[in-house]
């Protein structure tokens, strides 16, 4: 009986969440600037992104090999892109009680993020790869 409350509160949660509204580009501005938000999937750790001025950004999932981008808003989507992807990532991006939520665009299904913990501290960048 706890499984079937538990799965029906879950659903519920999911069922209100996709009716809020994403986040707008001045929304999700005003909300990450300045920020360092590390994202989950799923119960683990997932990436980091620095929120810096002028919509730029620095990603890392966690291994210390850092890529800097930048973000805009297309279509109601914020849309990232990376040094070394010039491809779009577009994501929407959900204001909830514990932070950000954010569902991939190209695939909402597969990559769902939620904001496991914010600072302001810089993060943590290791060098080039260095050869012999």
């Amino acid at each position: 009986m706890t499984r079937i409350i538990a799965f029906a509160l879950t659903l519920l949660t999911a069922l209100s969440a996709q009716a809020a509204e994403p986040l707008s580009a001045s929304e999700f501005e005003s909300y990450v600037t300045g920020k360092t938000l590390y994202f989950g999937q799923d119960g683990q750790a997932y990436g980091v992104e620095e929120y810096l001025d002028n919509r730029r950004v620095r990603w890392s999932f966690l291994d210390g090999k850092c890529k800097d981008g930048f973000w805009y808003e297309d279509a109601g989507l914020i849309c990232f892109i990376y040094e070394d992807t010039p491809t779009p990532q577009c994501w929407s991006f959900y204001r909830e009680s514990g932070g950000l939520r954010a569902i991939f665009a190209n695939d909402p299904t597969a990559t769902i993020l939620y904001e496991a913990r914010q600072n302001d501290e810089p993060m943590m960048c290791l060098g080039p790869d260095v050869g012999v």
